[in-house]
């Protein structure tokens, strides 16, 4: 993700990559990795040369990336999934004093689909039985996906629940059958896929599917520059891209 936001900012008019940063052991620190552009294994002096910072990375080096961010007074978008509870109370307690945009995913498909999924869910109501089925490559190491969790997560709240009563990630064996409220949660590992989200409408007689199928990982990195360019100017506050799109 790193580098193609990195690629696809040096063609992207208004902006202008100040800095790029890795972890420290990464074998390609100290190189010029574009032009003008050396990986640096500080990020502190990477986030002084810019206004944004972009982030694509594992929740703990995020969380130290948002308090840095937060402390220079720096805006911050980031991708990254997996935060606990504890993380977001922090994080919502850091966007007090900086601008940040956080969200499980970028695309400006799929956060059209978070809107359409949520009006689905509260027009069809619980005749319907909801499923979210993900599908990533084999070497992912979270599951289900960030963006299945916020799926489900809207289809809950469009319902009036929340996900932590009615979410449901595996059947196995006899379980009974399914009730009405329970929302599916199920994860595909293999080969290469970029990533793939499906939700299931189905009642009696009729099933509506909603699809987004990602073939390549530029749409994030896109997104996630439609963010940086949107947040700059921001009041400081928590936003997601449903406001960076206007959809709220």
């Amino acid at each position: 993700m790193g580098a193609r936001v990195l690629e696809l900012a040096q063609e992207t008019p208004g902006v202008k990559v100040g800095a790029v940063f890795e972890r420290p052991d990464h074998p390609r620190i100290g190189q010029e990795i574009a032009p003008g552009l050396i990986l640096e294994d500080n990020p502190t002096k990477a986030f002084q040369a810019g206004d944004v910072v972009v982030d694509f990375t594992h929740h703990t080096a995020t969380m130290e990336h948002l308090r840095l961010a937060a402390a220079l007074k720096k805006a911050a978008v980031t991708g990254t999934t997996g935060f606990s509870d504890k993380h977001m109370e922090e994080i919502r307690a850091l966007s007090a004093v900086t601008r940040l945009v956080l969200a499980p995913n970028m695309s400006v498909g799929v956060n059209l689909m978070f809107k359409v999924i949520y009006d689905m869910a509260r027009i069809l109501g619980e005749g319907y039985d909801i499923e979210v089925v993900e599908a990533h490559h084999r070497l992912k190491k979270d599951a289900p996906s960030g963006t299945a969790l916020r799926m489900a997560e809207i289809a809950a709240q469009a319902r009036g629940a929340s996900l932590k009563d009615v979410g449901v990630y595996s059947r196995h064996g006899l379980i009974g059958q399914r009730s009405d409220p329970e929302i599916g949660i199920q994860a595909v590992r293999g080969g290469d896929i970029v990533g793939e989200h499906t939700v299931y409408f189905i009642g009696g007689g009729e099933r509506l599917e909603v699809i987004h199928r990602a073939h390549s990982r530029d749409n994030f990195a896109r997104g996630a520059l439609r963010a940086a360019q949107w947040i700059v100017d921001k009041p400081d506050g928590l936003y997601d891209m449903q406001d960076v799109l206007g959809l709220k």
